[in-house]
C-alpha cells in the first residue's frame, strides 16, 4: 500500500471512529487531581505505610483500573493475584518485587514489570528507599486483584 493510501486509509478510520464516539455521546474527559481523593493503604493489605492515589477505575468501555502507590521504606503490599495480569510502571525510587518461589528483584524508576495473570506476587519500597508505581490491571468479572496474606519479615528481609 503506498503511504498516500495508507494515510487515507488511517484518516478515514479516524473519522469513523470519532463520529461513532460523537453519534455515542462519548467524548474526551479530564478527572482534575483535586476530584480524587488519597487514601492511606489499610494493615488488612499493606505492611508499613503506602499513600494509594487513585487514577481511573474501570467504565463501559475499558475494564482498565490504575492508582499510584507511594510506599516508604520498608513498606510493602500483601501476598496478591490479578485476573488479567499487572502492569507496575516505577515512577520514582527503588523497590522489590517477588513472584510465588522466585528471587526477589529490585524495580527502579523507569523499569516497567508485567505480572501475568494468576501469579502470587507482591511488590513495595525497598527497606531503606520509597518507591513510587503505577499499577495498572483489568478487571473479571467486576474484580482487579486477590488480596492474601501478608508479607512475613523473613520473606521482605530475603531470610
Amino acid at each position: 500500500m503506498k503511504k498516500g493510501t495508507l494515510i487515507a486509509a488511517l484518516s478515514s478510520v479516524l473519522l469513523i471512529g470519532t463520529a461513532q464516539a460523537q453519534e455515542s455521546g462519548q467524548q474526551t474527559q479530564i478527572t482534575p487531581a483535586a476530584e480524587r481523593d488519597s487514601q492511606v493503604g489499610g494493615d488488612d493489605i499493606f505492611t508499613g505505610h503506602a499513600l494509594i492515589n487513585p487514577l481511573f477505575g474501570s467504565k463501559q468501555a475499558t475494564r482498565a483500573t490504575a492508582g499510584e502507590v507511594v510506599f516508604s521504606p520498608g513498606a510493602r503490599s500483601n501476598w496478591h493475584t490479578h485476573p488479567a495480569g499487572q502492569t507496575l510502571v516505577v515512577t520514582s525510587g527503588t523497590g522489590w518485587v517477588q513472584e510465588e518461589g522466585g528471587e526477589k528483584r529490585e524495580m527502579n524508576a523507569g523499569d516497567v514489570i508485567w505480572v501475568p495473570p494468576g501469579v502470587k506476587h507482591w511488590h513495595g519500597a525497598t527497606a531503606t528507599h520509597s518507591v513510587t508505581h503505577l499499577a495498572i490491571q483489568e478487571e473479571v468479572d467486576g474484580s482487579a486483584v486477590e488480596w492474601l496474606e501478608a508479607v512475613s519479615d523473613e520473606q521482605y528481609n530475603g531470610q
